[in-house]
């Protein structure tokens, strides 16, 4: 009862208040309405100047959604929206015919021109029929010049499947330690059987250290023919040199695209996934490189360990917490031979 009284009175202060011009425009809004529902009833039926009025009572008129009750504010708002569409549309109409058409021997000349000389470009079209007294520009000559039918050229991913055998793919991708330094860990990925030919890790990468390391990875005779990368700006001039003494040729990913080369971006997937996200690596000593295993005990990444090229000692510190009491251990893994060592600190 209090509330419904405080409404009734704050209602007829707001009404007070208000000015003569929006009473005026709620009498034509609320007589309209009822001048609607009087000529079609039982079901209202507007007119175009029954939804014009409301277009331009809603541009006059902030209050007017308050007094309509005819439609949703939102049909309102679409006539409004329909109307500026309709407007601009009448206004940007062509008044007059256009640009002019080219003839069509003009057209026919420029085809027959281009078609006897394959080496002409539109700028030299363009100034034959300069001199022949033809004024069109030189844009309109290159939108009807013949363009000669090249060859398809194949798909990245055909690209990937006929090269299989002879194509590999390098990437680097980093590992935060425990000592909130950075380590950069760069791989070497065959394609023909997803084989890991080369792994090696560094906290400071330079196109010598990674050239050094493409050196490493294909000794003698046994360099493949492509070789897949990103255009990360450590890759510099003695990379690219080393990889041409090499005899290999680089095929270089289009910027921001890493799914062009997806085999070795899946490879670090899933280093990370299996091997990285169970622990915090801590800075590689001078007997070899890093690695991890599971809290099991069993190590990560079977297939990968065995594919290495030479036994490799690699050290792991990794911290569990087990009911709030944090546990580190150390692991010791060689390659090859499968010996393994654990000390719980």
């Amino acid at each position: 009862m209090m509330t419904g009284m405080i409404t009734l009175i704050l209602t007829g202060l707001l009404r007070g208040v208000r000015t003569q011009r929006s009473l005026m425009l709620e009498n034509l809004a609320l007589r309209h309405q009822l001048a609607v529902l009087q000529r079609s009833s039982p079901r209202p039926r507007l007119r175009i100047s029954d939804r014009l009025l409301w277009v331009l009572l809603c541009r006059l008129w902030s209050g007017w959604a308050n007094a309509l009750s005819l439609v949703k504010p939102e049909t309102v708002i679409r006539w409004h929206q329909t109307g500026f569409k309709l407007f601009w549309t009448w206004k940007s109409r062509r008044n007059g015919p256009g640009r002019p058409a080219v003839a069509p021997e003009v057209r026919a000349l420029i085809r027959r021109m281009s078609k006897s000389n394959p080496l002409w470009g539109a700028p030299r079209i363009h100034g034959e029929l300069q001199k022949l007294g033809v004024e069109i520009s030189q844009a309109t000559v290159s939108k009807y010049m013949v363009r000669p039918r090249r060859p398809p050229s194949q798909t990245w991913r055909a690209f990937l499947d006929n090269h299989l055998g002879s194509l590999v793919s390098v990437d680097f991708f980093t590992v935060p330690t425990v000592t909130f330094k950075v380590l950069f860990v760069f791989v070497i990925l065959a394609h023909d059987r997803r084989r890991v030919v080369h792994t090696n890790v560094t906290d400071a990468p330079t196109a010598d250290w990674t050239a050094q390391q493409l050196v490493e990875a294909f000794p003698w005779e046994t360099a493949p023919r492509y070789l897949l990368r990103d255009r990360d700006a450590v890759y510099g001039v003695v990379f690219s040199s080393r990889v041409h003494s090499l005899g290999i040729r680089e095929v270089k990913t289009a910027p921001r695209s890493p799914w062009q080369n997806p085999y070795v971006e899946r490879l670090i997937g899933t280093l990370r996934r299996e091997c990285l996200d169970h622990g915090v690596p801590r800075m590689p000593n001078r007997e070899g490189r890093q690695c991890c295993g599971r809290d099991e005990g069993r190590p990560l990444g079977v297939g990968v360990q065995d594919q290495a090229p030479n036994p490799l000692t690699l050290r792991w510190s990794r911290a569990s917490v087990v009911n709030g009491e944090a546990k580190g251990a150390l692991e010791r893994v060689r390659y090859g031979s499968g010996r393994r060592t654990r000390v719980n600190r």
